[in-house]
């Protein structure tokens, strides 16, 4: 199926809608007009973009405009089928692995092939790109057009797993949890799944050896994932709200604001924390193992 979009004046906007008027359908979210023919369907979205779908796409929209370029994302050669960034598929992500404050929080997320363009005008992209002012609202809005579900390994949990495994199998069972109950709640398979890598793909699979469910049909692996399909970005930005939204929680409860990352500005808030509640407090709001313990517990033995 083609997919063109352009931009047009509120002007041109209002001529298209005559033209197609007795077209015209119920339009997506966030969409002001939409008709189908039988050789195209179009659609104005608020933003002012054009959207023309079908085997038709191309011709009809040059009619109206010139097609914007599409970008190519900066992303590493793969092995992914032709076609895949349109394929309908649930991509997985995880945020919190390099934080010493907060939780890891892993969250897959399906995007349907006539969801796509919808994610996209919400905003969608690498969550790198966006602050997180706008991953909050990009993330109401995703919560109330995807399905999706998340698995979050909340500091008391994280620190008695990692007594026993490595960061990296931790993981991959947030992952592999997050995938089948998202798999049980939409109730049918995608045609693949994207899991954003962390590890090989082998390792992967060892990690969870000792699982009784495994999720291994379909699924894909690759490093910038967020770039190969709109689901894996939908995914990080999921994640990253509710990680921001417990950082808060966390904040709150402890009276300090919690830094992220695992810098000095980290060590100093810990020491603070270790100076007013005691060393054991941490188990409730970091990841205990890092570095960034002993170097506060230093930090809090010189202000003594």
């Amino acid at each position: 199926m083609g997919n063109q979009v352009i931009k047009l004046s509120t002007a041109s906007q209002e001529k298209l809608k005559n033209m197609y008027h007795e077209y015209a359908i119920t339009p997506p979210p966030y969409a002001t007009f939409s008709a189908k023919t039988k050789g195209f369907v179009v659609t104005i979205y608020q933003s002012g973009k054009v959207m023309f779908q079908g085997k038709d796409a191309e011709t009809e929209a040059m009619k109206w405009g010139t097609p914007a370029k599409k970008k190519q994302p900066s992303v590493p050669s793969t092995t992914l089928p032709e076609g895949f960034s349109n394929w309908s598929v649930i991509g997985s992500d995880e945020v919190g692995k390099g934080d010493y404050f907060g939780p890891l929080v892993v969250v897959a997320a399906f995007v349907s092939r006539d969801q796509i363009a919808l994610v996209k005008e919400l905003g969608v992209k690498d969550s790198k790109q966006l602050t997180d002012p706008e991953i909050i609202r990009i993330a109401r809005d995703l919560h109330a057009t995807i399905p999706y579900q998340k698995a979050t390994l909340h500091n008391p949990t994280y620190n008695k797993m990692q007594r026993t495994m490595t960061q990296g199998k931790m993981t991959a069972i947030a992952h592999n949890a997050a995938l089948q109950a998202l798999l049980q709640k939409l109730g049918k398979r995608p045609d693949a799944i994207l899991i954003d890598q962390f590890a090989e793909k082998s390792l992967y699979y060892q990690h969870l050896r000792a699982e009784r469910d495994v999720v291994r049909d379909d699924v894909y692996f690759s490093t910038k994932a967020e770039g190969l399909h709109v689901a894996v970005a939908a995914a990080s930005i999921l994640a990253r709200a509710f990680f921001l939204k417990e950082m808060d929680k966390l904040s709150k409860e402890v009276g300090v604001t919690l830094p992220k990352g695992a810098g000095s500005k980290v060590d100093q808030v810990a020491a603070t924390i270790i100076q007013r509640h005691g060393q054991d407090y941490l188990h409730n709001l970091a990841k205990i193992h890092f570095a960034n313990t002993k170097k506060a517990i230093h930090l809090n033995e010189r202000r003594m």
